[in-house]
């Protein structure tokens, strides 16, 4: 689980629009750019060349 003051600063580097923590995949997401970040041994990797790109269905 990320920091929740850490999640609060955090944007995209993209869009500058927040971004959401999904545990699940261990990413961090943001609907704007639709991208995610991967978070590796608990610290975000906020490159948009390391992120991937979200599908429709991930958005939904």
């Amino acid at each position: 689980m990320l920091d929740k003051r850490l999640l609060d600063i955090l944007v995209c580097p993209v869009t500058k629009a927040p971004l959401q923590w999904h545990p699940e995949t261990e990413e961090l997401w943001c609907r704007a750019s639709r991208l995610a970040y991967p978070v590796r041994d608990g610290v975000p990797v906020m490159l948009e060349d390391q992120a991937r790109t979200l599908s429709d269905e991930e958005l939904g």
